[in-house]
């Protein structure tokens, strides 16, 4: 489902394929697991290839992003495709995460 990049400060998650409720608890886990990581200051998530995401998944971010705005973490987003990122428009959470368009734009604090 995920690969990790640990990059000085940052740490970069590659998801892949479909993000539903069959898979939002591993997920959840998975995305805590790399924000709580005391050694990173931002956590990026690129969706290059993710296919599918849908509330669940969408729910296992947004737990992502409370958390880590309750510890002091950066998290963001990249890389993602049109028909994904209108979930995140219809549900205007566009407006909460920072999306960058690949990740050679995301810069680190």
């Amino acid at each position: 489902m995920q690969a990790v990049m640990n990059l000085p400060k940052a740490t970069v998650m590659k998801l892949e394929g479909h993000l539903n409720a069959a898979n939002a608890t591993v997920l959840r886990n998975q995305l805590t697991t790399a924000v709580s990581n005391s050694e990173t200051s931002a956590v990026l998530i690129d969706m290059k290839e993710v296919e599918s995401l849908d509330s669940a998944g969408l729910m296992a971010f947004v737990s992502a992003l409370s958390l880590s705005q309750q510890i002091g973490r950066r998290f963001s987003l990249c890389s993602v495709s049109p028909s994904i990122r209108i979930i995140f428009e219809l549900t205007q959470l566009d407006r909460v995460f920072e999306i960058f368009d690949s990740s050679t734009s995301f810069e680190v604090a």
